[in-house]
C-alpha cells in the first residue's frame, strides 16, 4: 500500500492558489487512473485505487496547510505504512521556478509549514516528497499573501507542464524508481528547454 498525499487548503476560496498545487496533482492522478477522491477519513479526502498495478491511497488533507501532519499521521497509522518506503508528499515550493520539480527522499521543512507539521507529527523527515515550484515571492510581498495568490495565465501553462511531470515522477517513485525520478526531474531547465 502506498499513500500519496497532496498538500493544500480545503474550500473553494483556495482552489487554484499556489499553496494548493499538491491538491491539483492529486486531482490529475485521480483523473488519469480513475480514482474517486471523495471518501472522508483521517481528516482527509481520500480515494483508493490501483496505479501501475500497485494499491494506492490518494489523499488531500482537509486540516488546512499548517495542520497537515495531523491528517498524515492518522493515515500512516490507519494504513500501517512505512513512511520511508510508502509515503509520498507533494507540495508547493517558493524557492523553485514556476513548474520546476525537486524530488527528495528526506530533508528539512525548508520553511514550509505543512511539511513542518508532518515532520513534527511523524517524528521523522525520512519520507519522499515532490516539491513543485510556484515561483519566488516578489520583494515587499507578504509570503502568506503570495502563496494564497493565483497564477497568471503564462504561469498556468508552465504549471500544467510541471503537474504532468509531477504525475510521471510520482508513478516512477511508486515503482521504486526514486533515484531515476530525481535524475530526470531535479535538473534545472536551461532557457532553450523552458
Amino acid at each position: 500500500m502506498f499513500v500519496i498525499v497532496g498538500l493544500g487548503n480545503p474550500t473553494l476560496q483556495y482552489e487554484g492558489t499556489r499553496h494548493n498545487v499538491g491538491f491539483d496533482v492529486i486531482d490529475l492522478l485521480a483523473d488519469k487512473y480513475n480514482i474517486t477522491v471523495e471518501t472522508r477519513k483521517s481528516r482527509a479526502l481520500i480515494g483508493k485505487g490501483i496505479i501501475e498495478g500497485k494499491k494506492v491511497i490518494l489523499a488531500k488533507p482537509q486540516t488546512y496547510m499548517n495542520l497537515s501532519g495531523e491528517s498524515v499521521r492518522s493515515l500512516v497509522d490507519y494504513y500501517k505504512i512505512e513512511e520511508e518506503q510508502e509515503l509520498l508528499v507533494i507540495y508547493d515550493d517558493v524557492s523553485l521556478g514556476v513548474g520546476q520539480l525537486r524530488i527528495r527522499k528526506k530533508g528539512s521543512a525548508g520553511g514550509h509549514n505543512g511539511i513542518k507539521s508532518i515532520i513534527s507529527h511523524l517524528d521523522t523527515d525520512l519520507f519522499c516528497r515532490i516539491k513543485i515550484g510556484v515561483g519566488e515571492k516578489p520583494k515587499k510581498y507578504d509570503l502568506a499573501d503570495y502563496v494564497l495568490s493565483r497564477f497568471s495565465r503564462g504561469e498556468r501553462e508552465e504549471m500544467e507542464e510541471g503537474y504532468e511531470k509531477a504525475v510521471k515522477a510520482a508513478v516512477m517513485i511508486l515503482n521504486g524508481e526514486t533515484d531515476a525520478a530525481m535524475n530526470e526531474y531535479n535538473r534545472k531547465l536551461k532557457p532553450q528547454e523552458a
